[in-house]
This record gives C-alpha cells, sequence and structure tokens, in this order.
C-alpha cells in the first residue's frame, strides 16, 4: 500500500529476516542510483526519517513492492 513509511519500517518490509536496525544499515536507497536520484527530486535527504507517500511509489517503481 502507498503511503507514508519511516525508514526503518520500509527496510524491514525488504529484509523481514534481518532486524529493523540492520535493515535501517543497508539504506536501500543507495543499492539503487537512479532510484537515489529520483527520491532527491522530491527533496528526500538523508537524515530525513520518513519517506513520504510519492517516494514510497519511486521505491516500489524502482525496487517492486516488498
Amino acid at each position: 500500500k502507498i503511503r507514508p513509511y519511516s525508514k526503518s519500517e520500509l527496510a524491514q518490509a525488504y529484509a523481514p529476516e534481518i532486524t529493523s536496525q540492520a535493515a535501517l544499515a543497508r539504506r536501500l536507497e543507495r543499492l539503487n542510483r537512479p532510484l537515489t536520484e529520483a527520491l532527491r527530486q522530491t527533496g528526500y535527504y538523508t537524515k530525513q526519517r520518513l519517506f513520504t507517500s510519492r517516494q514510497v511509489a519511486l521505491i516500489f517503481e524502482y525496487l517492486g513492492e516488498p
């Protein structure tokens, strides 16, 4: 479902086998350079705690749904 997600919640959805802290450390947005650029165009910054609905839609577009 496209809605705002915390970084740790979304990271956990993509990697449920590891802890949320470890998943967050992987920083999903760094795995894909085009995704990183698309997120930056939405105003994303690395210290942001939540992904907006628009940013979540981009993540799903680039990585597929978890």
